[in-house]
């Protein structure tokens, strides 16, 4: 049921956003900048954990899942440093995820061939 879970919320978040890209005037960027907020507020009130325990990988994947990441690592760094947590825990937080994106995508870059006229 794991697998079901996941696969329904993630789909009916992605199904959403693609729904706002089509029926309103916002940008994808905005839209997707929406979602992290979403996640970061919903963690902050405490929704977003047992929302996750739920839904497993169909809401820490997307977006708002990313948003979740940068609060609770800023609420973790902020009761192990103080203030200066704030800034650094949720660079600290995201920065294996962010490390895997840019590697796969220099991989991806190398096995590729460019196509287009210069």
């Amino acid at each position: 049921m794991t697998f079901l879970y996941s696969f329904i919320i993630g789909g009916a978040l992605c199904a959403a956003g693609q729904v706002l890209i089509d029926r309103t005037r916002l940008t994808p960027a905005r839209i997707l900048t929406g979602y992290v907020l979403i996640g970061v507020f919903l963690s902050a009130v405490g929704l977003y954990g047992p929302f996750a325990e739920f839904a497993g990988a169909g809401a820490t994947v997307p977006l708002t899942g990313f948003g979740h990441l940068l609060a609770s690592g800023a609420r973790e760094a902020v009761s192990q440093r103080g203030i200066i947590g704030a800034l650094t825990g949720p660079a600290t937080a995201a920065a294996g995820g962010v490390t895997a994106a840019l590697i796969f995508a220099l991989l991806a870059a190398v096995a590729s061939k460019p196509t287009g006229r210069r």
